[in-house]
């Protein structure tokens, strides 16, 4: 054996020194966390004539770089199966913050033209380019379009009725033209059971006398625009024909409505009830002139200064001193006498008058000279009264 020490050839270091790096490596990439792993990235080269970035396009017969799908793959082998989503970088979703505001953009444009001329126009500037797959992209057009025709609907809606003038007495509001006012009116003309009439041929029987439960009560004062309407404090009621209904309101009405055999009277005070099921009866006291009456007073003092304004009196009202003496009463089936001038409401106008003053009637008359809905068709509806 010879003494001479040994001296390994430079080539078979490096290859040593490489093998040790690799091992190094490897032992590092199984250690590491998965989460420590990335994806290798391959970057655009650089054209040399511009400089501009492009991707990377191999020439036929070249050899293919290693992309990053390569590098992925090498990747999975140290770690295992590589999950699916981890492929490679997803791709960012195309329905965007901006895709959303170009959505509320759209209808934004929509509703400023539907609420300026009217007419609804739409053109291909009118829709932002944003990048969208063709599905969705097809169902935004269909919710857009959607959202179009509604506002188109509301608004054609509305414009239907806007210029339409207010139910009235008179003029272009007439009691005539109510049912071209407003589809909810058409009963106005179609009804065939319709108030006020004039009470002609009544049958004579024993009605039933109406129970009145009227108490002293709190109340309300409102011009409605259309009358002066009392509400009242609840705890007041009728009982006719086994039937409970409770006193809402009364209102007044210059002259009469109603007719007793072609007469009129010179208001009329109609109190309305209702029962629990949204039925309606109405007693009828027709005023004529004569002596001060009370409870139209008490009334008359609690006026609210403005229309449409509601004023609640300090005092106390018993709607049982509007009432006649005489409880004898007219009945019959009929409507409502402004609109909707809904039909099914028992009427039963009594059929002695209530004395109100000159002065109280001149009262009435500088608010509303005239609110009383013309005579309606009998239509062979069947009157009977007090005998």
């Amino acid at each position: 054996m010879s003494t001479e020490r040994f001296r390994p050839h430079p080539l078979a270091w490096a290859a040593g020194l490489v093998c040790a790096i690799g091992l190094s490596s490897a032992a590092w990439a199984n250690d590491a966390p998965p989460e420590a792993a990335k994806p290798v990235v391959a970057k655009p080269a650089v054209a040399p004539a511009s400089g501009a970035m492009s991707p990377f396009k191999a020439k036929p017969g070249a050899a293919k770089p290693a992309s990053a799908d390569a590098q992925d793959g090498a990747h999975a082998d140290a770690h295992g199966a590589k999950p699916a989503e981890a492929a490679r970088p997803k791709a960012a979703k195309p329905e965007s913050a901006a895709g959303l505001q170009a959505d509320e953009a759209l209808r934004k444009m929509l509703s400023e033209r539907l609420a300026g001329s009217g007419e609804l126009m739409l053109k291909t500037s009118d829709l932002s380019p944003r990048a969208a797959t063709p599905g969705k992209r097809a169902a935004a057009a269909v919710a857009a379009a959607a959202d179009a025709v509604e506002l188109a609907a509301a608004h054609r809606a509305a414009k239907a009725t806007e210029h339409l003038p207010h139910w009235d007495y008179g003029g272009a509001g007439a009691p005539e033209r109510w049912s071209s006012l407003n589809p909810d009116y058409a009963t106005c003309t179609s009804g065939s059971r319709q108030s006020p009439i004039d009470i002609r041929d009544g049958i004579p029987v024993q009605l039933d006398a109406v129970q009145f439960d009227y108490q002293p009560s709190g109340f309300r004062v409102l011009d409605n625009g259309h009358t002066i309407q009392v509400n009242i404090a609840p705890g007041n009621s009728i009982e006719v024909l086994g039937r409970r209904y409770d006193l809402v309101q009364f209102h007044f009405h210059k002259p009469s409505e109603e007719r007793v055999n072609g007469r009129g009277f010179d208001m009329v005070a109609h109190l309305v009830h209702k029962d629990v099921e949204g039925r309606l009866a109405v007693v009828a006291v027709l005023l004529t002139k004569g002596s001060a009456q009370p409870v139209v007073q008490s009334v008359w003092n609690n006026l609210p200064l403005e229309r449409g304004e509601e004023l609640t009196a300090s005092v106390a009202i018993d709607p049982i001193k509007l009432l006649p003496e005489d409880r004898r009463y007219f009945t019959y089936m009929g409507s409502l006498t402004t609109p909707p001038c809904s039909e099914g409401v028992l009427w039963m106008v009594m059929k002695t008058p209530v004395q109100v003053s000159a002065q109280q009637i001149a009262i009435f008359s500088r608010l509303y000279p005239m609110n009383a809905r013309p005579i309606q068709a009998l239509n062979n509806r069947l009157i009977k009264e007090s005998n």
